[in-house]
């Protein structure tokens, strides 16, 4: 049975959604929380699609947000297409799209404002009998029972908890753009803006969505078609040249969007013309800014340190060929408060949410594993290979996505 937890206090280290989630659910259980977001300024997402799920909407629920506000762009097909614009396969599946700035105000805005504090950037963690304190580089010291990491893949939990477990990087990258719906010619309009649709270029695949607009408007007209294009990129060279900026300097893991240097995103443009399907090129073209994401996988063992634990990305990051990052972030939240919930000590509770996660994360990192490995610059054994070999036709692609995201 659920008991509440009124003399308990948490911080939660990360103000995105999975931070969020997280708080709001503790905060019902009966937690004092306190969210700490290390950006200065209020966080947003470029504009980047989401697709959402189920469990999702009822994660949501269970924190509070009516799901009444589940709002999106239905789309109800999905369509893989040839070199020539041809369609190569199609199938019926229903899934409404959003993005990430329409949900994180949803959470955000059921938070309210005490208790969310940005500009705080975790230094270190100590733990004491019975409590652990997070220091900050801005000096503040703040005390709780439970300590949260829900910082994301870049996590500053993470890398003092479990400092061995670093991002690997899968040998491919994500390129990501958006396109006004009003922007779009009509005749790529008319023909991928209200589906699911991919293209299969050799060793790289490209998926397009419509998302809500500004201001999360589902009108017509007032849209946004959203794509993601996965490419191989060899660390040592490829990607070491898009990871670097005008003035020479090499960004680890990532980099800004703004520092992207003209001539990666020229040749981008120009890989469209030569790789893509005449609607999918457009796509690429009349993206105003893309910005890139390399893939990594993070997987672990343990998810609870003492009176600090882990979620989201922080925890596990999947590739996005699984299109769960925010889902999965959302029931480690449900997860970490049910058992905190159901068992009389924290750390028996903390126990039961390892046991729980771990092997979840670890099964959807290997299954985006297998569907990324088409894309990968290199095939470092026969699973991967095989795995290659099985998800790259256009008939596989739609299925076994569909899959991945039910």
């Amino acid at each position: 049975m659920a008991r509440a937890h009124t003399n308990r206090t948490a911080l939660v280290v990360g103000g995105s959604i999975g931070g969020l989630v997280a708080g709001l659910l503790l905060r019902k259980s009966g937690w004092q929380v306190t969210i700490c977001e290390r950006s200065p300024v209020p966080l947003a997402g470029r504009g980047a699609g989401i697709v959402t799920h189920r469990a999702l909407w009822d994660s949501l629920f269970a924190a509070g947000i009516d799901p009444a506000m589940e709002d999106g762009v239905v789309v109800e097909n999905r369509a893989a297409f040839a070199r020539d614009g041809s369609v190569l396969e199609r199938s019926s599946y229903h899934q409404i799209m959003t993005s990430w700035d329409r949900l994180f105000a949803l959470v955000r805005e059921e938070w309210g404002e005490h208790g969310y504090h940005l500009g705080r950037e975790l230094a270190a963690i100590t733990h004491n009998a019975d409590s652990v304190v997070g220091h900050f580089t801005d000096g503040t010291m703040l005390t709780a029972d439970l300590l949260v990491g829900a910082d994301g893949f870049r996590s500053s939990v993470r890398q003092i908890v479990a400092p061995d477990v670093q991002p690997l990087y899968a040998g491919y990258v994500g390129w990501r753009g958006m396109v006004e719906e009003g922007d779009l010619p009509p005749d790529t309009h008319t023909a991928i803006f209200n589906i699911f649709g991919f293209c299969l270029p050799p060793g790289e695949q490209l998926i397009t969505y419509p998302v809500v607009g500004e201001d999360h408007d589902v009108r017509p007209g007032h849209r946004r078609l959203n794509f993601v294009w996965y490419r191989p990129a060899a660390a040592a060279h490829e990607l070491a040249d898009i990871l670097t900026d005008a003035k020479g300097h090499t960004h680890a893991l990532s980099i800004p969007p703004p520092l992207i240097r003209p001539e990666v995103i020229a040749r981008l443009r120009a890989d469209s013309e030569r790789l893509l399907p005449p609607h999918f090129a457009t796509l690429v073209r009349t993206t105003k800014a893309p910005f890139l994401q390399p893939i990594y996988d993070i997987e672990q063992d343990r998810l609870a340190f003492g009176r600090a634990v882990l979620l989201g990305d922080a925890a596990f990051q999947a590739r996005p060929h699984v299109g769960a990052g925010v889902t999965k972030a959302a029931l480690d939240a449900v997860a970490l408060a049910q058992n905190l919930a159901s068992h009389n000590t924290i750390d028996d509770g903390l126990a039961a949410y390892q046991a729980e996660r771990v092997p979840q994360g670890k099964r959807i990192v290997q299954r985006a594993r297998h569907l990324g490995a088409y894309m990968q610059a290199h095939l470092a054994n026969d699973e991967e290979r095989a795995a290659a070999q099985r998800h790259h036709s256009p008939r596989a692609v739609i299925e076994e996505t569909a899959v991945a995201d039910s």
